[in-house]
C-alpha cells in the first residue's frame, strides 16, 4: 500500500508516497517552504500542491504537526503561528483535500517510523527519539508503546527552553561549531536522562546525517546508548503514512 505523508516543520513542509509494508517513499519528496505567516490556510496551500504531485496517490494522507496533537486538533504551537492553537486540523484538512486527514505530532510519527524500521526495532524499555531542528521535539516509547505528545524540547536548562539553546535552528543562527552544540546537546540529553533513565536515544532531524560531527560528544557526556535516525530526516513523512495506514486497514 502506498499512503502519502507529510511532515510539517517550522522552516519546510516535506511530502512523499511511503510503501508502508517497508517504509520506503516511493517517489522523491517534494520540500517547499513553510509559508510567513504559517497559517492554517497558508499551510493548507502547500499541502495542496504537493499533494497535487502525487495525485495518483489515494486514500487517507498522513500529516505531522509540530506541536500537541489530540483528535486531530492541534494544542500547541511554538514555532509556527499561534492560529494553530485549539484548531481542529484533521477536519480542516479533509475537506481542503477531499480525502480523510490524520494528524499526529511531528516527533511522534518520525518515532513510529524509527522504532518499527529503523534505529529503535526490538528495542525493549524506554526509548526516546529527539528530532532536532527549528525546535526540538520528543517521542518516548515504553516497550514498544507510544507515550504520545512528550514536550521534551521544553525542559528548562540554564533558565531556557533546550530548543533555544540546542535546536538545530540554534547551532545555524549562532554559528556555533560542532564541539560547543554538542555540549550543548549533550547537557540537555544529560538532563532527560537524570529524568526518565531511558535505555536508547535516538537523535533524529535532518542533522542526523551529520551524526559523526557531535555525537561522540554527547555520549561522551552520558551513559545512556545514542544512535542517529536511520531514516534521518525521512521518518517524520514515513511515520505519518504508517499512521494513515491503520486509519485505512478495515477493522
Amino acid at each position: 500500500m502506498q499512503i502519502l505523508g507529510i511532515d510539517i516543520g517550522g522552516s519546510g513542509i516535506k511530502g512523499a508516497p511511503v510503501n508502508t509494508a517497508d517504509g520506503i517513499p516511493a517517489a522523491e519528496r517534494q520540500r517547499i517552504a513553510t509559508p510567513s505567516p504559517s497559517t492554517p490556510d497558508a499551510v493548507a496551500g502547500v499541502i495542496r500542491q504537493i499533494a497535487d504531485v502525487f495525485a495518483d496517490t489515494g486514500g487517507p494522507i498522513g500529516i505531522t504537526f509540530p506541536g500537541v496533537v489530540k483528535n486531530g486538533r492541534i494544542l500547541t504551537a511554538a514555532n509556527v503561528d499561534q492560529a494553530w492553537i485549539d484548531f481542529d486540523a484533521a477536519t480542516f484538512f479533509s475537506a481542503k483535500l477531499g480525502r480523510p486527514a490524520v494528524m499526529i505530532n511531528d516527533a511522534d510519527a518520525a518515532g513510529i517510523a524509527e522504532m518499527r524500521l529503523g534505529a529503535g526495532r526490538g528495542i525493549g524499555g524506554t526509548v526516546v527519539l529527539l528530532t532536532l531542528g527549528t525546535g526540538i521535539g520528543s517521542a518516548v516509547f515504553l516497550d514498544g508503546k507510544l507515550v504520545p505528545n512528550t514536550e521534551f524540547g521544553h525542559l528548562e536548562i540554564r533558565g531556557k527552553d533546550a530548543e533555544t539553546r540546542a535546536s538545530a535552528r540554534i547551532r545555524e543562527e549562532k554559528n556555533l561549531d560542532w564541539q560547543e552544540w554538542g555540549g550543548r546537546v549533550g547537557e540537555f540529553v544529560s538532563r532527560l536522562a537524570f529524568l526518565i533513565s531511558p535505555d536508547l536515544v535516538i537523535i533524529g532531524g535532518g542533522v542526523s546525517r551529520k551524526a559523526e560531527k557531535f555525537l561522540p560528544i554527547v555520549q561522551g557526556m552520558v551513559k545512556v546508548p545514542v544512535v542517529p535516525a536511520q531514516l534521518q530526516n525521512q521518518a517524520g513523512l514515513v511515520g505519518a503514512a504508517l499512521v494513515a495506514a491503520e486509519y485505512a486497514a478495515p477493522a
